[in-house]
């Protein structure tokens, strides 16, 4: 059962529209195909009354009303009437799984609170509404007043009561206890359907859940992307993944392939980002980033598993940076159908590992642009070189560049102003040429462009068209930074030596 709609909607600060539950619970039904969906609780607000008519509307009319349930408290039926003018036909009743919460909380005894309950299952099936019970606290209530919870559940078998429902409410239970009590109450109860509910508050959801199935669990209670109350509830994807790969004697009918499209839909609605490295679902999880990963991947796949990114709809990734090697460059050129000769692929490489070292981010659509860049580098021999320069810009003064230059050897330092930055440096280098009783060419065209579906982040490419003022010849130069003067600074260097030469 996937409760992203109601205990996942628990996590702080997060409110589904009524548009918006409908459709995570087409998605979860049609598309993930899980077994159930829990979708709200009675009585929350006018909103949800609204988002619940909306779901049990569609759901009635594509016959999946009996995987749709609705949360409903021990409250003299209203509840019941809420469920029913809601359209709904299946309540999870929240019941007391723990003395402690029973005799603080209720401040009832066991008799009273049973007599209740009793009432309660008796109204819903009058009306047509089929039951299945919480007991909230139970893990607790294994640990501290198992008398009480092995009364409760004997109660309960006289009721007629589909599903009996044990959470770990508090996210407090270690591995082995959560095989124990649920082995332990299976072994009593072997006809009865439990399911078995993980919080995650010692991140140990998935390793519960495991433990919950070896110890006889019938079913699951989960949430995509783990999303739920405090640190969230056992998240849908890695316990899929889990137990597709682990437990073979289990069959289950989630769609795998689905599992990141509705991730991201529900990381959209809900405003909740996705870690990079949360498993199955986070951006970086297929991704290698170390160059003897890659390597090992061209050499019988050595470092593959059983989480293939196919399984779940998503590609491997190479990543660019200062511990990529040739391998990683590799792969993503030939997702890009590039190829290098062994020299050039080692300049290139090396240009990416700088750029790693200041941090930059490098993606493979920035590779053409790293290439021509780099190639075009090694077509002149350096005899100038700017050494530094600062570019000032503020509100009401001219922009201003200082710049320091080596040509041939010798160093010069000039200032000017420009009516932007880049014209600024152009205005400062001119004095220098002209007092070296040399000309600039011309710059006739000027031109910026980002990969295709980048961001404000992306390396930048700068290409100026110059024009030689005696040969009236035109050519162009290449830059490449994250900054956009920064690029049309290197693409202006390369020009210098190129007329130096």
């Amino acid at each position: 059962m996937d409760t992203t709609l109601r205990d996942g909607e628990q996590t702080s600060g997060v409110s589904f529209s009524a548009s918006e539950k409908l459709t995570i619970a087409k998605l979860l039904l049609e598309e993930l195909k899980v077994d159930r969906i829990e979708i709200a609780s009675a009585r929350v607000s006018e909103g949800e009354f609204q988002a619940v008519k909306n779901v049990t509307k569609w759901a009635a009319e594509n016959n999946y009303l009996d995987k749709v349930e609705v949360l409903t408290f021990v409250d003299k039926g209203v509840s019941i009437d809420w469920m029913i003018e809601a359209g709904a036909k299946v309540q999870n009743l929240l019941t007391k799984g723990s003395l402690n919460h029973l005799t603080y909380q209720l401040k009832k005894t066991e008799d009273q609170h049973f007599k209740e309950i009793k009432e309660t299952i008796d109204l819903a099936t009058e009306r047509g509404i089929k039951t299945n019970v919480y007991l909230e606290d139970w893990s607790n209530g294994m640990r501290n007043s198992k008398d009480y919870v092995f009364k409760f559940l004997e109660f309960l078998t006289t009721q007629p009561v589909a599903r009996i429902m044990l959470p770990d409410t508090l996210g407090i239970l270690t591995p082995n206890e959560a095989y124990e009590f649920v082995k332990e109450i299976k072994d009593k109860y072997p006809d009865i359907h439990f399911d078995f509910h993980a919080h995650n508050d010692y991140d140990l959801g998935v390793a519960n859940v495991v433990s919950g199935l070896n110890g006889g669990a019938d079913g699951l209670h989960l949430t995509v992307n783990g999303m739920g109350e405090r640190a969230g509830n056992a998240p849908m994807a890695s316990t899929i993944a889990v137990i597709n790969d682990f437990m073979p004697q289990i069959e289950i009918g989630v769609n795998e392939k689905v599992l990141f499209t509705v991730s991201k839909l529900v990381e959209n609605f809900s405003g909740i980002m996705i870690p990079a490295n949360k498993p199955i679902i986070g951006a970086n999880v297929f991704t290698q980033t170390a160059g003897i990963h890659a390597d090992g991947d061209n050499k019988k796949n050595l470092y593959f598993s059983k989480l293939m990114p196919e399984r779940f709809g998503r590609t491997r990734k190479y990543a660019l940076g200062k511990a990529s090697g040739k391998a990683n460059i590799q792969k993503n050129l030939q997702e890009l159908g590039l190829q290098l000769n062994d020299e050039d692929l080692i300049k290139v490489t090396q240009r990416i590992i700088e750029l790693g070292d200041k941090k930059e981010v490098v993606t493979k659509e920035d590779l053409p642009y790293i290439i021509s860049d780099v190639l075009d580098s090694y077509s002149y021999e350096e005899h100038v070189k700017v050494n530094s320069y600062v570019l000032t810009h503020a509100k009401g003064l001219k922009p201003s560049t200082t710049v320091s230059i080596s040509i041939n050897g010798e160093t010069y330092e000039e200032n000017s102003q420009g009516d932007g930055q880049f014209d600024a440096f152009m205005n400062a280098l001119n004095k220098v040429y002209k007092h070296i009783k040399l000309n600039l060419p011309d710059l006739i065209d000027y031109a910026v462009r980002i990969p295709p579906g980048s961001h404000s982040d992306a390396l930048c490419e700068t290409i100026i068209t110059w024009k030689n003022t005696e040969t009236k010849k035109e050519f162009k130069t290449r830059g490449l930074d994250s900054d956009q003067t920064v690029s049309a600074i290197k693409a202006t260097e390369k020009m210098l030596n190129i007329i130096t030469n």
